[in-house]
C-alpha cells in the first residue's frame, strides 16, 4: 500500500518557532517506529531536544494543530494513511536517563521499563521487578498503568512530571493520576516527561531471581520474536481474554497478513505483509465472535492511532 502524503507545514511551524533545538521531519514514516511494522506517516514528527525544548514547542504550537505522543511503538497501530498534525517522540538522550536513590528510582519518560527494572536492582531496590517484562517505555506505563506478573504502574509510582497543551509543566501525584485498569485519567493532550518510583530495599538475588521469572515467562508463553505488539485486548473482570478468545474458536484465525498468534492468542501478529487494516479488522472480528460466543465484550489495550 502506497503511503499518502500530508502538506508540508514544517517551514510554517518553524518560522515561529525561532529558539527551537528539537528535529521536526515532514511525512516521516511511523511503520518502522512500531512493532508491528504497518501504518502510514506523520505529517509532522518532532523530537524535542529537553523538557525546556518541548514546553517551548508546545507553548508555539498552533491551537487548531492536533498533536500525538508515542513511544517505542510496542502497544500501538497506526493506522494506514497515518497521522495529521504533529506526532511527538521523546528520545533517549534528552528524556532516557534512570537513576536510583536510596528506595527511589527516578526515569525519564523515553526510558524503557526493562532498564527502570535493571536499574533498580543494581540499587537493590525491589519492587520493580514487573517493568522487566513490559516492552515499552515509562511514558507509556504512566498513560495505561503498565502492568505484568501481579503488579501495576499505581502500586509504585510516587509522582509524574509533564508538559500540557499551552507548555506549562506540572507534577501529577500518584492520587492525581486516577489511575484504574490499565488506563489513567491524564488527559491524551499531557505528555509525560519523567516519573518517580518507590520500591524497597530487599535482597539483591531474590531480585534477580524474581527478574529471571519475568522473563521466562515472556519467552515461554509470548510471541516476542514476531512483529506483534503487546496484550491486544484487556481482561475483563474475572476473565483472561485469551481464554475467551480460545474458547471462541479464534487461536490462528487469519485475515490477511495479520494473524492472532497460536502462541497466546491475546496477541495479533503481521505475518509479514499485514496492512493496519488487516490487523485492526481482525482485532475487532475478534471481538464480534468472542461477544457472540461468551457475551463478553473485549476492551482494547492496544492504542489505535492515525486516519483509517
Amino acid at each position: 500500500m502506497t503511503s499518502p502524503t500530508f502538506p508540508d507545514i514544517t517551514a510554517k511551524l518553524k518560522s515561529g518557532m525561532p529558539e527551537l533545538r528539537g528535529r521536526m521531519l515532514a511525512n516521516e514514516p511511523l511503520a518502522p517506529l512500531t512493532w508491528f511494522r504497518v501504518g502510514g506517516p506523520a505529517q509532522v514528527l518532532f523530537t524535542p531536544a529537553d523538557e525546556n525544548d518541548l514546553a517551548y514547542f508546545l507553548r508555539h504550537l498552533p491551537d487548531e494543530i492536533p498533536i500525538a505522543c508515542v513511544g517505542v511503538g510496542s502497544n500501538l497501530i497506526v493506522r494506514d494513511r497515518g497521522l495529521p498534525g504533529v506526532v511527538i517522540r521523546l528520545s533517549p538522550r534528552g528524556f532516557g536517563e534512570v537513576t536510583a536513590d536510596g528506595d527511589t528510582v527516578r526515569a525519564g519518560a523515553a526510558a524503557l521499563d526493562k532498564r527502570v527494572a535493571e536499574t533498580a536492582a543494581a540499587a537493590n531496590i525491589g519492587g520493580l521487578e514487573f517493568y522487566f517484562g513490559i516492552p515499552g517505555t515509562i511514558g507509556g506505563a504512566l498513560r495505561m498503568n503498565a502492568g505484568a506478573n501481579g503488579s501495576e504502574t499505581k502500586d509504585v509510582l510516587i509522582a509524574a512530571t509533564a508538559v500540557n497543551r499551552r507548555g506549562d509543566k506540572m507534577t501529577v501525584d500518584n492520587a492525581g493520576m486516577k489511575f484504574s485498569y490499565r488506563n489513567s485519567a491524564i488527559y491524551p493532550s499531557v505528555i509525560f516527561t519523567s516519573a518517580t518510583f518507590r520500591g524497597r530495599l530487599s535482597n539483591p538475588e531474590a531480585i534477580r531471581a524474581r527478574m529471571d521469572e519475568v522473563q521466562t515467562h515472556r519467552e515461554t508463553v509470548q510471541p516476542i520474536r514476531e512483529k506483534t505488539g503487546g496484550s491486544t485486548f484487556k481482561n475483563p473482570p474475572g476473565h483472561s481474554a485469551w481464554k475467551l478468545i480460545d474458547a471462541a474458536g479464534m487461536r490462528g484465525h487469519r485475515i490477511g497478513g495479520a494473524q492472532v498468534s497460536e502462541m497466546h492468542c491475546n496477541f495479533l501478529i503481521n505475518t509479514g505483509d499485514a496492512t493496519a487494516r488487516d490487523i485492526e479488522t481482525l482485532g475487532d472480528t475478534v471481538r464480534e465472535r468472542v461477544k457472540k460466543h461468551s457475551g463478553i465484550d473485549l476492551q482494547w489495550e492496544i492504542k489505535r492511532i492515525g486516519v483509517e
